[in-house]
């Protein structure tokens, strides 16, 4: 084979399937051989000369089922290049590693799709069509972070600062690994109002939200969002916190959402209602605990509760 620039390489490849069980593995071995060009190219970046090598790879790559149609997934390998080309000056090692992992889910995999629960059955039911919602919100600020508003001991703000949002939502997928947990994509805006120490400003949020609904007489959801925030200017409940630890503000943050909501249908026995889910909110802006440098690797941010309508259709 060759490049655009007819440079010289040549590739071959050794490999074993072997499946048991839950278990599946693929160990394998290869040989890259480059020629004289190739490796100057590429590697001397045309500013050193160096001749043709070869350069081996090994590995092993494995599956194994962990529940229904959830697989974990995974790979190790070492790659050696040969003495000429690592010797470079633009060259580090002469050996390279790699080891990784994630989870797949086999939407092929359908033998779990019949076996819902009477809760899970209304659900499809009443919503087969609900792919899509409207939320609307009214938050109020709090100096108090994620551990105090979980444990009931929330802070109210002396400025009262609020917002008002409206949020917009598309559904991706009604299960997650074939649990009754549905995925949107949701994009908002949020409305900052004034108040004695800060001016209006705009917020806008992308986030994946996951939804889990139970039956404790009528319908509930579990909610939790994962995505970005962006503010035209910082908020003054989360520019005070961040100027008392020396942090520089950042107008881009990580978001967070964690909700509870009832339906109002089953609440009220109305089935105009159905569609309409009424609940509690908190919405979360964070530098991740100085982890991103996305973010500035700063620690802290701003957190705001809220009450909301959210209808789908």
């Amino acid at each position: 084979m060759s490049d655009s620039n007819k440079r010289r390489y040549g590739y071959t490849r050794t490999q074993y399937h072997w499946e048991y069980g839950d278990w599946y593995l693929n160990p394998y071995a290869e040989f890259h051989w480059k020629s004289a060009d190739f490796n100057q190219h590429y590697y001397g970046l045309d500013q050193y000369e160096v001749g043709g090598g070869i350069e081996f790879n090994a590995g092993i790559k494995s599956r194994y089922h962990l529940y229904s149609n959830l697989y974990l997934l995974g790979q190790f390998a070492v790659g050696r290049i040969d003495d000429d080309t690592a010797n470079l000056p633009t060259m580090d090692p002469q050996y390279q590693s790699f080891l990784g992992f994630g989870f797949f889910p086999d939407f092929s995999n359908t033998s779990t799709k019949d076996k819902t629960t009477k809760s899970e059955s209304r659900v499809s039911t009443s919503d087969n069509s609900d792919g899509e919602f409207i939320r609307l919100a009214h938050g109020w600020a709090t100096p108090s972070n994620l551990n105090a508003i979980f444990s009931w001991q929330t802070q109210t703000d002396p400025y009262n600062n609020q917002f008002t949002s409206v949020f917009y939502g598309t559904r991706l997928t009604e299960t997650l690994f074939n649990f009754p947990i549905e995925l949107y994509f949701t994009p908002g805006l949020v409305w900052h109002h004034d108040s004695q120490v800060q001016s209006d400003l705009a917020e806008g949020v992308v986030a994946i939200k996951a939804f889990y609904t139970f039956e404790f007489g009528p319908r509930w959801r579990l909610g939790v969002a994962e995505g970005l925030s962006y503010v035209s200017s910082v908020t003054y409940i989360e520019g005070s916190e961040l100027e008392e630890k020396g942090y520089k503000p950042s107008k881009l943050l990580n978001y967070l959402d964690f909700s509870l909501d009832v339906n109002m249908g089953d609440l009220f026995n109305s089935r105009t209602m159905d569609k309409m889910w009424m609940g509690y909110s908190i919405h979360h802006r964070s530098g991740i605990y100085e982890k991103s440098s996305a973010f500035g690797r700063i620690g802290g941010g701003s957190n705001y509760q809220t009450l909301y309508l959210q209808w789908h259709f």
